[in-house]
């Protein structure tokens, strides 16, 4: 059917940005495999038409998938006064007021504040979006009022998908809006090509739910996660790649056409839904069959009925843990002596992909190795990085010290207006010199060590900045890569981090393995 293959992991972000949760472009023919990772919208869109040119001019056949929704559910199109075929009346809409720079900062919050004006007055249909600026007609939560104001939550095609998002979230773990929303555009532009307009159709709306003959380019939206793709990270980027493979090898062994025929067993009425308004996700040809889960064992219940096959050996847990880290994470990327303390962080978490964020100075790795080999005070922020230390690594005897329940903490957090956190980095102030820290829970405990270190506090041989959470914890962490001041540093960029991760690191710094 086709003679190449593309698939678009698309991003909705706000800045440049490569890597993990951002675009990735793989294209996949008979002479093999090209993939890019383009830090802007821009960027993949240029791109994309710089790749169609040459097989467009040559007549080759082009299958391109995007990964987001390219409809909206049923009623959509009508509720904000469009006319004309639903589905091309919202991305001509769509198109005409989303503005996206070369930077990737772009407009979709306000869009959606204003299409939620006009469908409802209100903040609906559309939700998730940062608290500052307020909007008032879009809210961050969800305003769970789909049932009462007559727009669906979800497509019919969302129905046959385990894990699919709602196209009318945002903001959020899994949203998908902001990639419609910034995302159609660019597939209307692309599909508008003056190039091979002529020759380009979008399944289903413009082919009908069926095998398109007759076009020479056909998008397609794609949802990768139906295919497995491997431990290869970042998963945007395996993804990609098995996505195209599974087309090509479908095509080849002729049988692609098939998944362009969704479920048989739709209605006139449902089809009518996907073809002009709702779309329809490529490969889904069947309802995902639900889970069964697991029996519980009972009160009184023989316990042979719940037995289970696992490792039961520790030494066995750990050397197998430690040989998938090895096998997932690509270690050699980091400075020899860095590797032992990044498997130790990764095993930690649970999730190699966390080090893709670990950031470091020069030498941090030898300044604290030296400072525990020379018993120097240990500073922790929480009891928990306390508790994770193991005792008997520190063969110098150091002294691991948490202020955090100092009775004098809660006095003096009144007296300074902060956090009992950073109100307890002030009593570490006689230990701070040549001491190492390792903070793994609260932003505001690493903001004030910064603070009084360049307020003439002693420095530290080592800051381990690990704390966690939403607000303050990825701008703090970037505080301390930025310090300077010869403090030497090691730290988990971004929301991620924890007590578990920050032990780790101490453990990994006190090991002679």
């Amino acid at each position: 059917m086709f003679d190449a293959y593309v698939m678009v992991d698309w991003s909705a972000a706000n800045v440049p940005r490569t890597g993990r949760d951002s675009i990735w472009i793989c294209w996949r023919d008979r002479a093999g495999e090209r993939l890019v990772n383009p830090a802007t919208r821009h960027q993949a869109r240029a791109v994309l038409a710089d790749w169609l040119a040459e097989p467009m001019a040559g007549g080759k056949r082009v299958l391109i998938g995007f990964d987001f929704p390219f409809g909206y559910p049923t009623g959509f199109a009508a509720r904000l006064g469009l006319a004309g075929t639903p589905w091309q009346a919202v991305w001509n809409e769509v198109a005409r007021l989303i503005s996206d720079d070369e930077q990737n900062a772009n407009n979709r919050f306000d869009v959606a504040a204003l299409m939620n004006e006009r469908v409802s007055g209100d903040k609906f249909p559309f939700w998730g979006c940062p608290a500052q600026p307020a909007r008032n007609c879009l809210g961050p939560k969800h305003h769970r009022g789909h049932e009462q104001n007559g727009l669906a939550e979800r497509r019919l095609i969302d129905e046959y998908m385990a894990g699919a998002q709602p196209c009318w979230k945002l903001l959020g773990a899994g949203s998908v809006g902001g990639q419609v929303l910034t995302g159609i555009p660019v597939v209307r532009a692309l599909r508008e090509d003056v190039r091979w307009g002529q020759q380009a159709q979008v399944w289903p709306f413009e082919t009908g739910l069926d095998a398109p003959t007759n076009a020479q380019l056909v998008f397609a939206e794609v949802y990768p996660s139906l295919w497995r793709h491997g431990d290869e990270k970042p998963k945007d980027k395996a993804q990609v790649r098995a996505v195209v493979k599974f087309f090509a090898d479908r095509d080849y062994a002729d049988d692609l056409g098939r998944f362009f025929a969704g479920d048989p067993e739709l209605t006139r009425e449902q089809r009518r839904r996907v073809e002009d308004e709702e779309a329809w996700t490529l490969g889904v040809t069947a309802r995902a069959q639900r889970r069964s889960t697991p029996r519980p064992v009972m009160a009184g219940q023989d316990y042979d009925d719940a037995r289970y096959s696992y490792l039961h050996d520790p030494s066995e847990i750990s050397r197998r843990s430690f040989a998938l880290v090895r096998a997932e994470a690509d270690l050699a990327c980091f400075p020899r002596a860095l590797r032992p303390l990044a498997l130790r962080l990764a095993h930690a978490a649970g999730d190699s992909t966390i080090l893709e964020d670990l950031a470091w100075s020069r030498g941090a790795v030898s300044a604290g190795r030296r400072a525990i080999a020379a018993g120097v005070c240990i500073l922790v922020d929480t009891a928990m990085v306390a508790a994770g230390i193991s005792g008997e690594r520190l063969a110098a005897g150091n002294q691991v010290l948490c202020t955090l329940h100092d009775t004098r903490t809660a006095a003096l957090a009144t007296a300074l207006g902060t956090t009992r956190s950073a109100a307890a980095v002030e009593l570490w102030r006689p230990y701070l010199p040549g001491a190492i820290v390792a903070i793994g829970n609260a932003p505001t405990a690493l903001y004030h060590l910064l603070e009084i270190i360049a307020a003439g506090a002693g420095k530290p041989a080592l800051v381990l900045g690990f704390p966690v959470g939403f607000v303050g914890a990825a701008e703090a962490k970037a505080a301390l890569a930025g310090f300077g001041r010869g403090v030497p540093y090691i730290a988990l960029k971004g929301r991620r981090g924890g007590s578990a991760l920050a032990a780790a690191a101490i453990n990994a710094l006190a090991s002679t393995e």
